[in-house]
């Protein structure tokens, strides 16, 4: 058996990401440990997604990640993100995959949410 433990965000804007990622309802730390920079951190189950500073050798975001979440309050979820003017790929609707919808995160990865 194997679980995804770590996913890592790199952004320019730690703070912008971390309160639209907030908008699904994951609550964040901002901390450091070790030698680490700051930066926020949220848990998910067993899982951690945690949003950093780019590398020294980064210039910008990685684009080609896909994130999929699964959300419990989804109709919410939506409401709140468009208030927040967030861009939508795909309007909320009912697909071969359930029912989901694809937006836009700040640094412009594409983001699945499916309703839970």
């Amino acid at each position: 058996m194997v679980n995804f433990r770590l996913l890592v965000l790199r952004t320019d804007d730690l703070k912008k990401l971390a309160s639209f990622y907030s908008l699904f309802g994951l609550e964040f730390d901002y901390h450091k440990h070790g030698n680490s920079p700051f930066h926020y951190s949220a848990e998910m189950g067993q899982m951690v997604l945690e949003i950093y500073p780019l590398a020294k050798e980064q210039a910008n975001p990685d684009l080609n990640l896909r994130l999929g979440f699964a959300i419990d309050d989804f109709d919410d979820v939506i409401l709140k993100l468009k208030e927040n003017g967030t861009a939508f790929v795909l309007e909320p609707k009912e697909t071969d995959f359930g029912f989901m919808t694809i937006i836009v995160d700040p640094d412009g990865r594409k983001v699945e949410l499916y309703k839970n």
